[in-house]
């Protein structure tokens, strides 16, 4: 069974605001590198007369991770250029839960705080519903973009993975094409970004990938995310209840570049992006550690393995479910493919709450600040 190996018709992150409410790690990422827009900010040239400071955020999911940094960096924006108006545009599949973003970012969802466009005048905010690898903006426009947990999905499936559901666990053939279309694909981003970009415009990306020491999300020293993942979506195909196609199609559209992979087209001086003006200004990786295993651990004991259980299995699920959700044939029935993907997060959990040492999603990133000559 052949399925569309095209991220944009098999990924989406979980609506309704599910994503953000699930997923604080993200935000803890985003807030920890707050200060590198922020110095962005401070960095960028002042337009024109007459002419607006445009911001973008690549893959903006429901725009909850980033709603207070976003806040901050249109502040300081309106520090440095008073006279400016400014636009703040929000990029992400067409799939994507809008919806909810711009209810979120006007306080609609009664969630207040954080609401830029009531506090700041002046200040205006689209959105675009095509994927980052495409140029989404006239040429030299953007002052500043920006993107978080984001840029590790690749615009296709070059192969699928017949024996691991992620790169990670891949080897060989299957792992070299996967880190070619990765290699194509940051190429092809960065080189949208410049066109984009104005002269002196900077960029900050925080995306995941493997530090110094191997580490990647959820595969940290602890029990691998993915291979639970992988083996408990085998047990099914095992049993059954899933066919052999089934299990291969669920292969995630993910590669996680190391640092080294990130900077190369923007230090090799013969490189389409350095010609186009990109220059690296910084690199660097870290780790943030899962909150929902860090809240466990410091219970001391009043949570108990079941209640952790229960608060972590929503953060993958909130980025995870369409990659096994659409893996399944077309011929099962919305109710059937329902059942089997809440067997399979249920399972999850189980596993968890009967032994929770080890599982944690720690997050793993490569910190980068760009700017165009």
């Amino acid at each position: 069974m052949q399925l569309d190996k095209k991220t944009a018709s098999t990924t989406a992150m979980k609506s309704g605001g599910y994503y953000s409410e699930r997923t604080r790690g993200a935000k803890d990422v985003i807030d920890n590198a707050s200060g590198m827009l922020l110095d962005a900010v401070a960095a960028i040239p002042e337009p024109p007369s007459g002419q607006p400071v445009r911001i973008a955020d690549y893959g903006a999911a429901d725009g909850g991770t980033s709603k207070q940094t976003i806040r901050n960096t249109v502040a300081a924006i309106r520090d440095r250029f008073p006279d400016h108006q400014i636009v703040v545009t929000y990029t992400d599949l067409a799939s994507n839960d809008f919806s909810t973003l711009f209810k979120s970012m006007q306080g609609l969802d009664g969630q207040t705080e954080h609401t830029y466009l009531k506090e700041f005048d002046g200040v205006f905010v689209h959105a675009c519903g095509i994927g980052f690898h495409n140029q989404l903006m006239p040429d030299a426009s953007l002052s500043l973009g920006f993107s978080a947990t984001a840029m590790h999905y690749i615009s296709e499936k070059p192969c699928e993975i017949e024996n691991h559901v992620h790169m990670v666990g891949a080897e060989g053939t299957t792992l070299k094409a996967y880190a070619d279309q990765a290699a194509k694909d940051w190429e092809r981003i960065l080189l949208a970004r410049a066109h984009e970009l104005v002269p002196g415009g900077r960029l900050v990306f925080m995306n995941f990938g493997k530090d110094e020491q191997g580490r990647y999300l959820g595969g940290t020293g602890g029990v691998d995310m993915f291979g639970t993942f992988d083996a408990l979506w085998k047990g099914l195909a095992d049993e059954g209840r899933i066919s052999q196609d089934e299990y291969v199609n669920a292969s995630f559209s993910q590669y996680y570049r190391t640092k080294k992979e990130f900077s190369a087209p923007l230090l090799d001086t013969g490189s389409a992006v350095h010609a186009a003006g990109l220059r690296l200004i910084s690199a660097h990786t870290g780790l943030v550690k899962c909150p929902y295993r860090a809240a466990f651990d410091a219970s001391g004991g009043a949570m108990s393995a079941r209640e952790f259980a229960v608060s972590y299995i929503p953060t993958l699920r909130s980025w995870s479910e369409t990659v096994f959700a659409t893996a399944l044939g077309p011929s099962r029935s919305v109710d059937e493919r329902q059942a089997i993907v809440d067997t399979f997060y249920q399972r999850y959990e189980d596993l968890v709450a009967a032994d929770p040492d080890g599982h944690a999603m720690d997050y793993v990133h490569c910190y980068l600040a760009i700017e165009k000559v």
